[in-house]
């Protein structure tokens, strides 16, 4: 496996739940489930709070983060490895090792992984066509992990590896507004 797709602290994690999943034939399911999770810990403050805060013990974060588990219906290798997070006080990177996983799935599947940036949730027919576009110039199947963002007003930022295409208006905007203050 290629090491570069993911580094660091999360890195390690993910690339060895990766290999437990694989190993147990359960890619499928963990990433299924660590969607889930991350969908949850996009749509609540309190488990953001709860996973960021240095003020939360070990147990204090694993009591809390059973409860979550088990109303989420998380459980097996999943539930293991979040637990095991929490107690070695590396749960504020827990959103990292789940990209990092998502990105391990897909160069398994030789597909390529983007995130995608945009002002408001995109139609299947736009994600189709942005799909078939970036499939164009990288030649591999693209995965997209989207985030809508409506601070960016219109257009889209796409990451893919360590390359970013950033169209927005916000982005255009500030570039406008810097080249005026280097005229006037």
């Amino acid at each position: 496996m290629d090491d570069s797709i993911v580094s660091g602290v999360a890195g390690r994690y993910a690339n060895a739940l990766f290999d437990l999943a694989k190993e147990s034939k359960s890619v499928a399911a963990v990433a299924k489930d660590l969607d889930a999770f991350g969908e949850m810990l996009d749509g609540s403050e309190d488990l953001t709070r709860l996973v960021r805060s240095p003020v939360f013990s070990a147990d204090e974060q694993i009591r809390a983060l059973d409860a979550v588990l088990a109303k989420a219906k998380i459980s097996g290798l999943t539930a293991n490895f979040l637990r095991l997070v929490a107690r070695n006080r590396r749960l504020f990177a827990v959103a990292d090792m789940i990209r990092g996983f998502r990105g391990l799935v897909a160069a398994d599947k030789g597909e390529v992984s983007a995130e995608v940036t945009s002002a408001q949730k995109l139609t299947a027919a736009q994600t189709k066509s942005l799909k078939d576009a970036l499939k164009s110039v990288t030649g591999k199947t693209v995965s997209l992990s989207e985030t809508v963002d409506p601070a960016i007003i219109g257009g889209l930022v796409v990451k893919i590896g360590s390359r970013m295409i950033d169209t927005s208006i916000r982005t255009k905007l500030n570039s406008l507004k810097t080249r005026m203050k280097e005229v006037g």
